[in-house]
């Protein structure tokens, strides 16, 4: 890779910087682990130096990456496009790299159903966290509180409801493709008010 490689080469460097730089590492540390020179990493670094083949595989397995990873093209990795689910009142991102992934946005007020019943279960897995408040979560006979700044995760087949406790929460919610299948046809039931919901 030669200085024409313009912007992925100057990415390729950060990278690098920030891995180290992530793990904890001096110059030293890190071109030990990758049996270089620390003025040879150094100047990989800051550009100085032409980037070889041979030396990006040692320094991507000394930094714990495949040499996929440390040099793929950025172009692709910044997404912005959250939408609005008007009819519900949601907010939801897709996940780009992972089409079967969304990001769900919402506050509830009620507290989780009391009738088991109502308690939702379908294939897949979700990841919760709470940004205010604190949120009730039911998994099965089970009840959890999960308070602001904290996180869940459980499979969706296991009967579950979230709901608030003390008043208001707001939670973002990460679902599989199997999981936001399920909430798809769950659409309309009483979570979509605010209240409590099959998560």
């Amino acid at each position: 890779m030669t200085q024409e490689d313009g912007g992925l080469d100057g990415l390729v460097r950060k990278r690098i910087r920030a891995l180290r730089v992530a793990q904890g590492w001096s110059l030293e540390e890190l071109a030990t682990r990758a049996s270089l020179s620390q003025s040879s990493l150094s100047r990989i670094e800051n550009g100085q130096r032409r980037l070889a083949l041979d030396q990006l595989v040692v320094l991507a397995r000394a930094l714990d990456t495949t040499l996929d990873q440390l040099v793929e093209n950025a172009d692709e990795d910044v997404v912005v496009s959250p939408m609005i689910d008007g009819a519900h009142g949601l907010m939801r991102w897709p996940v780009q790299g992972h089409p079967g992934m969304s990001v769900v946005r919402q506050r509830l007020t009620a507290p989780p159903p009391g009738n088991p019943a109502r308690m939702r279960a379908h294939p897949g897995r979700e990841w919760l966290v709470v940004l205010s408040g604190t949120a009730v979560l039911l998994l099965g006979h089970r009840r959890y509180r999960v308070e602001t700044h904290q996180a869940a995760e459980f499979p969706t087949m296991t009967p579950h409801a979230i709901g608030a406790e003390g008043g208001p929460c707001e939670i973002l919610g990460i679902f599989d493709r199997d999981a936001r299948r399920g909430h798809q046809r769950d659409a309309g039931g009483p979570a979509e008010d605010g209240g409590p919901r099959g998560a």
